[in-house]
């Protein structure tokens, strides 16, 4: 009898070892899982930098571009004010006294399509 709670003793001394061992792999893999998801998070971080700086650097290309374009547009359009400024002031006075003559010198004239009925 003694061997047989002997070899009971030996087969719960295994199974306790056993679980141990199980719970120790258990615990590795959690805490490997937990690094796991730690390093995929930082190397997401990174990306996202990444593709940011990508982003940023390309906005930053075609905003440039388009300011330079509505710099030039400004420049233009305050250039062909200026000009349409400098043919007012230098037609104005012709054109007024044109205005003026046809509105004070008034010739009476008879309409061509008048007839005179009698």
């Amino acid at each position: 009898m003694t061997s047989q709670t002997q070899g009971i003793h030996q087969l719960l001394q295994a199974e306790k070892r056993a679980k141990d061992k199980l719970e120790e792999a258990n615990r590795r893999k959690g805490k490997r899982l937990k690094q796991a998801k730690e390093e995929a998070v930082v190397e997401i971080d990174q990306y996202r930098m990444q593709r940011d700086k990508e982003f940023r650097l390309k906005q930053s290309k075609t905003m440039g571009s388009q300011s330079n374009l509505s710099d030039e547009m400004e420049e233009q359009t305050l250039g062909k004010i200026q000009e349409l400024n400098g043919h007012y002031n230098k037609c104005m006075e012709s054109v007024m006294k044109q205005l003026l003559s046809m509105v004070c010198d008034m010739k009476p004239e008879i309409h061509v399509n008048y007839r005179a009925t009698e």
